[in-house]
């Protein structure tokens, strides 16, 4: 099939995870809703309820506090998100096998092969809104075009629980009146660029000579935003697209100084970081620390290793080395953040195995504690520093 004459959808769930934490807390149904809790905290999603009062993500929550005092603040819970997120890809998957999940509340589907078993690109995105709202009992959104980028262009027009088609002879009508800034590629940097240049629109854009525009943002840049402008995308949409990092951060309701407290959060956070590294069946070649002060500056520290790991222990005692290694006595600490990159699938992994060492112990330990989770749930097993704190 040409690509031209490809359907693409692009699914976006309706505000994930407040809508989720509706569910899980229906006595606050209806009530401007934040995903995000701590007075330190960020707000990482919001109903539309509370978005009304100019709420939106990465906000701190202390501000969003302000901004709607009867809101109500409910804590994160990611392992739930991850579980409605799976059952959904799955709903996806029952119509086409070309799905390109972005994160877990958004898609790409190719569901091209597919028009004649279930009808047209409208007929499959109402069906999988109805299955979403029946089984999962939220909403989401579809955009319908014949490209990656117009379609996630119209699902964003379409919120909340639409759907928006756009005709292959109607995507220039559509894109042109738009802004810029909804071009993929035009962050602040180039926006500014744009905009000392005259272009404020994407018509203005494509009207513009492609010499001009390569010799203001470069080359790349400049033919890129060119063919977007015209509605050029030819992008497939990627199955099995490979998870390019994994990471847990936690911001602290007070600065931390003491070591001991900093080392007891470092383990919580590679204990969490690398339950996801290995439910995803991953290693990690690469450990990366991150540390935001009292004052809002960060800093980040790498180390990446000769053959890949997924142990707990392993990124603990890395990160831990990492942290000394800043030299950081006395500073107050508002944030910690491990990511784990450069991720390979467990099968296609090298391992070096020392006999008659402790690592195979770990390992074995590792895989027993893994299984017994996955039998009596997240925190059903723990190491025994964090259960000592928590019981404090």
């Amino acid at each position: 099939m040409r690509r031209e004459e490809s359907t693409i959808l692009h699914v976006d769930m309706d505000a994930f995870f407040a809508s989720v934490s509706e569910l899980d807390y229906p006595e606050h149904k209806g009530k401007p809703l934040v995903v995000g809790a701590g007075a330190r905290g960020v707000v990482l999603s919001a109903n539309y309820a509370a978005r009304k009062f100019g709420i939106r993500a990465a906000m701190p929550v202390i501000q969003a506090q302000r901004m709607a005092p009867t809101a109500v603040f409910i804590p994160p819970d990611h392992d739930r998100y991850s579980e409605v997120s799976r059952r959904v890809m799955e709903i996806f998957f029952q119509f086409t096998p070309y799905v390109e999940p972005l994160s877990l509340d958004e898609a790409f589907l190719d569901v091209s092969g597919a028009l004649r078993i279930f009808g047209n690109g409208r007929d499959i995105a109402n069906s999988i809104r109805e299955r979403v709202r029946d089984e999962e009992k939220i909403t989401c959104s579809v955009g319908i075009a014949s490209s990656k980028f117009i379609a996630k262009l119209a699902s964003g027009r379409c919120k909340p629980d639409g759907m928006l088609e756009i005709q292959r002879d109607r995507v220039l009508t559509f894109l042109h009146p738009l802004p810029v800034t909804e071009l993929w590629g035009v962050g602040p940097k180039t926006g500014e660029t744009l905009k000392q240049l005259g272009l404020r629109t994407v018509a203005d854009i494509a009207n513009t000579p492609l010499n001009t525009l390569k010799r203001a943002l470069g080359d790349i840049s400049g033919e890129a935003l060119y063919e977007l402008a015209w509605g050029r995308d030819f992008r497939e949409v990627v199955v099995d697209a490979p998870e390019k990092s994994i990471s847990a951060a936690e911001t602290f309701s007070y600065d931390l100084e003491d070591s001991e407290d900093i080392e007891r959060e470092l383990l919580r956070l590679a204990e969490r970081v690398t339950q996801r590294l290995r439910k995803r069946l991953l290693r990690a070649r690469t450990i990366t620390l991150k540390v935001r002060f009292s004052d809002f500056t960060n800093l980040t520290k790498s180390r990446t290793l000769p053959l890949p790991i997924n142990g707990m222990r392993e990124v603990f005692e890395i990160s831990r080395e990492l942290y000394k290694s800043l030299n950081l006595t006395g500073s107050r600490i508002r944030l910690l953040g491990i990511g784990l990159d450069q991720l390979v699938d467990e099968d296609g992994a090298v391992e070096q195995l020392e006999l008659g060492s402790r690592d195979r112990g770990w390992r074995e330990a590792q895989v027993a504690i893994d299984r017994a989770i996955a039998r009596f749930g997240h925190g059903s097993v723990q190491p025994a520093r964090l259960i000592e704190d928590s019981s404090q």
